[in-house]
């Protein structure tokens, strides 16, 4: 047992160390949160509380059903028409919703379907008729969940569509299956695993969604957890219902990724190709297809091109004047660069940990490597138990507690939830690349005798840089576009390119957000388009 354990003590302990580290932390979060309460006034659950927790339960579920829904179609309709031109652009498009900053995505939406958005204004030069302001509530909040969740869940879906064996649609057809029986019997049987993970996912990160909830929510009618928190510390400084929103948020939350643990699965990085079937759909099913792909693109695509239009008409000389954007820009960009380097190294880390414990060459039938492989898993997937608001509500009690600078408490917050929102994304591509890794090379490594430096430079990063450039852009694009601690934090001292942009918009300088969203926009796009070649190229 011990020998084993001393054989892959370089790649076991490192990344020990970090899952205990970062569990160390959620429980001094929980802790710090814990003892400030009041009591009494956690143990009383008002009507208020209660129609939070509600609403916040019910358009999570509605949002996770709406975009698998959406997700299912989309992925069905591209992995049945596989030839037309544009095809893995239009993939590849769809995969940027994954990291597309939801400020600008917000933004976007009431460009188009606001009160004087494309669609009012059409209406009114038509037909004399204005539809109001119907984007703000819950259908606003649905509608920008499914606009940002659909198009990530239907490329992974996709490519569960893809992986199904072509004789078993030869068997379907020989049975003469209908559409609906060929999906019941062959399709949602490759898809199952998949709905559940992707389904488990966006339900958390809808059950903890602010800045679409804050901007679009309209009334505090339709506030979630989230934005409660938020406006209990910013607005009301009630620091006892702040931590009591908090604690039941934190509770659901962890118990859901606990529960949901189980069948989470890789979500990213995700290679398709088409099927291939060797006779044409029914023309009506190839109507359908083409319609659902060409609508959902629509949709997906107009409001990028409401952000190019009006962003172009921008007066860029007099923003790039402005001292706080600058100063916001250059934050944004030291702070995205920082927490793209510690994602890489920690799920560089807790990957090569974890290995140990799935592999049955290594450690994987040690009577401890289930427990230790899901501890493990927990500590890197913390940031959907732990909301982004809850964890910043710790660190702003931790800032009254402990006497340090505020620009301090403010970087390590945003350092910590920044590393922990793209952790669980890390580890979904780095963990199977990192394990097939070791499958392929271990028995030549360990007869070659070489040392940890020298797998690395000669068997790990060739086969890795690909990966590890996705996760770098992965990060650094997350962190560029969040909203969510520095909601907390954001001040003229300290601001990110989200807060001066939220600031813009709170302040109808439209003109200007406009142009701040375009350059967001195009910074992001760049970013995660552009670092993955570097990485496969010259690195």
């Amino acid at each position: 047992m011990y020998k084993g354990l001393l054989r892959f003590k370089s790649s076991l302990f490192p990344g020990m160390a970090i899952s205990l580290l970062l569990l160390g932390f959620a429980c001094l979060l929980f802790l710090t949160l814990y003892f400030a309460r009041d009591a009494n006034t956690f143990t009383q659950i008002d009507s208020r509380t209660y129609g939070l927790l509600k609403f916040t339960l019910y358009q999570a579920f509605l949002s996770t059903i709406l975009s698998l829904l959406v997700g299912v179609l989309l992925a069905w309709s591209l992995a049945h028409q596989s030839n037309f031109k544009g095809r893995s652009l239009l993939v590849a498009l769809f995969s940027s919703s994954l990291v597309l900053p939801t400020l600008i995505v917000v933004f976007g939406l009431i460009g188009i379907f606001g009160r004087n958005g494309w669609i009012n204004q059409a209406a009114l030069y038509l037909f004399d008729h204005s539809f109001g302001s119907y984007l703000y509530g819950l259908g606003g909040i649905l509608l920008a969940h499914t606009y940002l969740n659909a198009s990530f869940a239907s490329r992974a879906l996709l490519h569960g569509f893809e992986s199904i064996p072509k004789e078993k649609y030869k068997l379907a057809k020989s049975l003469n299956f209908s559409l609906l029986e060929r999906f019941l019997y062959v399709e949602y049987p490759a898809l199952k695993s998949t709905l559940l993970s992707i389904g488990s996912t966006i339900f958390l990160l809808c059950f903890s969604s602010f800045a679409v909830v804050l901007l679009l929510g309209g009334s505090p009618s339709y506030n979630t957890l989230e934005v409660a928190i938020y406006e209990a510390v910013k607005l009301d400084f009630d620091i006892g219902l702040a931590l009591k929103l908090a604690l039941i948020q934190l509770s659901i939350s962890a118990l859901f990724v606990i529960v949901s643990s189980g069948f989470r699965t890789g979500l990213a990085n995700l290679k398709t190709a088409a099927i291939e079937i060797p006779w044409r759909e029914p023309k009506s099913v190839q109507l359908i297809q083409r319609v659902i792909i060409a609508l959902f693109t629509l949709f997906f695509v107009l409001p990028l091109i409401v952000i190019l239009i009006d962003g172009i008409g921008a007066d860029f000389v007099r923003i790039f004047k402005e001292t706080l954007f600058i100063r916001s820009l250059f934050t944004s960009i030291g702070l995205a660069t920082a927490s793209s380097i510690l994602t890489v190294i920690i799920a560089l880390l807790l990957s090569d940990t974890r290995r140990n414990f799935i592999l049955e060459t290594r450690l994987a039938k040690k009577p401890f490597a289930r427990f230790l492989n899901a501890m493990v898993a927990f500590a890197g997937n913390l940031y959907l138990a732990i909301p982004a608001l809850v964890m910043g509500l710790g660190f702003f009690l931790m800032s009254q507690k402990y006497e340090a600078p505020m620009l301090v408490w403010s970087t390590a917050a945003l350092l910590s939830a920044n590393v922990l929102m793209s952790l669980p994304f890390a580890l979904s591509v780095l963990v199977p690349v990192m394990q097939k890794t070791a499958q392929r090379y271990d028995k030549l490594v360990f007869s070659l005798g070489l040392g940890k430096i020298q797998r690395w430079i000669y068997v790990e990063y060739p086969y890795l840089k690909s990966s590890l450039g996705y996760v770098f852009a992965l990060a650094f694009c997350f962190s560029l576009g969040d909203l969510g601690i520095i909601a907390l934090f954001g001040s003229d001292e300290f601001s990110t390119l989200p807060w001066y942009l939220y600031q813009l918009m709170g302040s109808y300088r439209n003109e200007d957000a406009a142009g701040v969203a375009l350059l967001l926009l195009v910074l992001v796009l760049s970013v995660f388009i552009g670092v993955p070649k570097l990485f496969r190229g010259k690195m």
